[in-house]
């Protein structure tokens, strides 16, 4: 198949950028041809990210994102960032760069799904449900587009009924947007030398749960923020605790990957941080919906 552009990766920046490319082709009188392919099965099911979202570059890209209806319906009221040690909380000044008055909080896997609405009005062709899996290259080698991988393969490696084989799809420009570690991110950077003579990057791991509280410990558009207790002042990381609207609550716990000890399990620090007797009082009774987690760069 061929395109004017491919994307590989249905996150917001993927998103963002087939609906910029769109509209920058229509202000010059031209219609390209758009296409993103997306590995979950739905745009959205592979975006587990918390989030306070800044509407500046919204603003920017759908001024009338609001008659749009996007799903932008918790405005962030108060922030809190807090200091954990085993039995206390410290509450220290917000720093800066993370006063979030202005800010929304957010599912961003709602937030793509409306992308990607948007997206298709535009004209953008998103393909759900394929990876993918190779860097298709032309003789002079640059890159050519992309291929999906094999579907219907069965678990002894056979062809299976439901067996459909991969699909090249060929552009004058390859967009890559897989998020943290993609692995055609990673044979790209290795095969154009891409990560020499820069500074290396850092990554964490992110884990998240979405939780339905009770009513009278829901706070709609409180944003708090903890570094410290469990974690050891040697090691990287914090949570965060994002009050949605109809009573939820996203909470998360991120670990830089460079921690030195071997047996440090930022699962098992997660579920320690819940028990802190500053943070276990907003879940008491309530239930956990879902639960996932990411690399982070």
């Amino acid at each position: 198949m061929e395109y004017d552009v491919v994307v590989v990766g249905a996150g917001p920046s993927g998103l963002s950028a087939a609906i910029r490319l769109k509209q920058l082709a229509a202000e010059h009188g031209r219609d390209i041809s758009v296409c993103i392919l997306e590995k979950g099965s739905e745009v959205g099911a592979h975006i587990l990210s918390g989030a306070v979202v800044e509407p500046r570059a919204l603003d920017e890209l759908l001024p009338d994102w609001q008659a749009r209806n996007a799903p932008l319906n918790t405005p962030a009221q108060e922030d809190r960032f807090l200091y954990l040690t085993p039995t206390r909380a410290w509450q220290l000044p917000t720093p800066p760069q993370m006063h979030n008055r202005g800010n929304y909080v957010i599912s961003l896997g709602n937030l793509c799904r409306w992308l990607a609405a948007q997206a298709e009005a535009f004209g953008v062709e998103i393909y759900s449900g394929f990876a993918a899996s190779e860097v298709l290259y032309r003789k002079d080698g640059t890159v050519r587009g992309v291929a999906t991988g094999d579907l219907g393969i069965g678990r002894d490696g056979n062809h299976s009924a439901r067996y459909q084989p991969g699909m090249e799809l060929h552009a004058k420009q390859t967009i890559v947007a897989e998020g943290c570690r993609g692995s055609l991110t990673q044979a790209l950077f290795k095969r154009f030398k891409l990560r020499e003579g820069v500074d290396p990057q850092t990554y964490g791991i992110g884990i998240k749960e979405l939780w339905e509280v009770e009513p009278s410990k829901h706070h709609p558009g409180l944003v708090v923020h903890t570094v410290g207790w469990p974690l050891t002042t040697d090691t990287y990381g914090g949570s965060f605790l994002y009050h949605l609207e109809n009573n939820q609550v996203a909470v998360g716990f991120v670990v830089g990957l460079d921690y030195r000890n071997p047996f440090l399990s930022p699962f098992d620090e997660f579920q320690r941080f819940k028990t802190h007797p500053a943070i276990r009082p907003a879940f008491d009774g309530g239930r956990r919906v879902s639960y996932g987690a990411r690399a982070l760069s």
